[in-house]
């Protein structure tokens, strides 16, 4: 009977572990059954797929997001410029994050400098994307901690830049000509930027496009370096040679001026746009405004190294413009 027993007890023992380990079979069976199902899914997927169609991404990869339009803009502190005089100019630049809307957004509650203003002399057209080191407000010797504030509001959000007098900001001329690069204080480099004069302008209506002419003087440096031809070498398959980065447009070099719409009720289109080569000392364009008013366009002389600007004041008259 104790043999019996035992043998009993022995014998329920290995049916436990023959069906646990029947159990676990299974299981194990079923886990591979819906792996193998989600690859030859995915593996049908692949097949299915066109040549060339792009796979949903994966939820980690984020692309960069644009706007053409409906952002706001935000003013931006550039440094200061110490004077002869002892006097600070504290200099301005914004950025328009649209990368198409442009802005016209006159001296008032939406635009305003304080203390001082609201108008002295910041853009009231706001062109698309980063425009550094545009103005300057200049402030008195004795201006010490104060702090000078121009607030945008555009597109129903308000955006604030503080101007004031901290030593690691202090900026030189030679930064401004140079577009921002670093130039060192009292660097004796011999060339000097390009002097330039705009003709006044003839009477401009809407109607019509406005002749604008800049007289451009400068001491011939740098000298305008010669590109170097570049090989091209020759292909074993030309018929692999598909891809394109960029088109093989030419910059001119030397001399050159470019305009731009600083202040307005509507928007200034020139033509030519771009740097416009300077020739026999002079470089030519026409500027066609959209509605009349009163505008400041900025011409920019470069020649290659430092740029000199100047403003020019157009008082456009009412008129049907044309398509």
């Amino acid at each position: 009977m104790i043999r019996s027993t035992a043998e009993h007890a022995e014998n329920a023992e290995t049916d436990t572990r023959e069906r646990f380990g029947r159990e676990k079979t299974s299981r194990r069976l079923g886990e591979l059954c819906v792996l193998g199902g989600l690859t030859f899914g995915f593996s049908v997927l692949l097949a299915l797929a066109p040549i060339g169609a792009q796979l949903p991404q994966v939820p980690t990869q984020i692309s960069q997001t644009k706007f053409d339009s409906g952002q706001d803009v935000v003013p931006v502190y550039e440094g200061w410029i110490r004077n002869p005089d002892g006097s600070f100019d504290l200099v301005f630049g914004y950025f328009n994050r649209n990368f198409k809307e442009e802005l016209a957004i006159p001296a008032g509650p939406d635009n305003l400098i304080e203390p001082g203003g609201p108008d002295r002399g910041q853009p009231t057209y706001f062109l698309p994307r980063r425009r550094a080191r545009l103005f300057r407000v200049r402030v008195p010797q004795d201006w010490g901690q104060q702090v000078l504030t121009w607030t945008i509001t555009a597109n129903g959000r308000t955006e604030k830049a503080y101007g004031d007098l901290l030593p690691v900001q202090e900026i030189n001329e030679r930064i401004i000509m140079s577009g921002g690069n670093t130039v060192a204080f009292g660097d004796e480099n011999p060339n000097k930027p390009p002097a330039i004069t705009v003709a006044p302008p003839a009477q401009a209506s809407a109607s019509n496009p406005v002749k604008l002419t800049a007289t451009v003087v400068d001491d011939g440096l740098p000298k305008p370096r010669t590109p170097a031809a570049r090989p091209i070498a020759p292909s074993r398959n030309s018929a692999l040679q598909g891809q394109v980065n960029s088109a093989p447009v030419a910059r001119p070099r030397g001399l050159t001026v470019t305009w731009f719409e600083y202040r307005g009720p509507a928007r200034v289109t020139f033509d030519p746009g771009g740097a416009i080569p300077v020739t026999n000392g002079t470089a030519a364009a026409t500027a066609r405004f959209e509605a009349p008013g009163t505008y400041t366009l900025a011409a920019t002389a470069s020649d290659g190294q430092f740029s000199q600007r100047t403003d020019v004041t157009v008082t456009v008259a009412a008129g049907t413009a044309k398509p």
